[in-house]
């Protein structure tokens, strides 16, 4: 991977999401897979934030619904009521009338508090996405660089490693035909009894096989 400064590489990623319709990450169950990889206090912080502001929509949407329909309850009732106060002349209704006017008054101020509200929270939830996103991306990004010069680093090991086992091994046959070769000289020499004689822990013959190919010599 290239190394990029980190303003040239969050530019970058910023340029990159420009009119990309980003998902909400906190709603895909693939990143939180992702955030169990890269998990920084960042993206948590960013992650609660973006969940804050999502509880927070649903919370206005359903409550917005739930004064629409008491408003329209009370002003069906209040129609009731007029008609009722036209007919009778109590004050009493018209006391109830005025409550009713009221309570319309404080669902309408609700509701228009609640509009502008939900007119925002698309923004601010699309800018703290994107900026988790970014964060996100960071974070992988500086785990896979690292993982990188780690792979980079054990292969690197490997090879040396592969290639001082063939030189190692090339040795080891090469003393192990040495020790054929003598002790093909010595039983020659003095003979399998005189041999025997001798304190031999280490019997070639035994140990390692003559090699295909290759004769003790005589």
């Amino acid at each position: 991977m290239e190394r990029k400064s980190d303003k040239q590489r969050k530019t970058a990623f910023s340029d990159a999401l420009l009119g990309k319709n980003i998902p909400v990450l906190t709603l895909d169950h693939k990143w939180y897979r992702l955030f169990d990889e890269v998990g920084k206090k960042e993206i948590k912080n960013l992650s609660e934030q973006l969940n804050n502001l999502l509880k927070r929509q649903g919370r206005l949407n359903t409550e917005s619904k739930d004064i629409r329909k008491l408003k329209k309850k009370l002003m069906n009732e209040m129609v009731s009521m007029v008609n009722e106060a036209e007919q009778t002349g109590d004050p009493k209704i018209d006391r109830r009338i005025d409550d009713h006017k009221r309570l319309i008054e404080e669902c309408n101020q609700k509701l228009a508090s609640y509009k502008d509200e939900l007119l925002e929270l698309p923004h601010e939830i699309e800018e703290v996405n994107q900026q988790l996103m970014l964060q996100t991306m960071e974070s992988c990004y500086m785990i896979m660089q690292k993982n990188t010069a780690e792979i980079e680093a054990i292969e690197e090991w490997v090879t040396e490693i592969r290639i001082e086992l063939k030189k190692r091994l090339v040795e080891k046959q090469e003393k192990e035909q040495k020790n054929h070769e003598i002790y093909s000289y010595m039983h020659d020499v003095f003979g399998a009894e005189v041999l025997n004689l001798f304190d031999m822990k280490y019997n070639p013959e035994k140990q390692h096989p003559a090699i295909p190919g290759k004769e003790n010599p005589n």
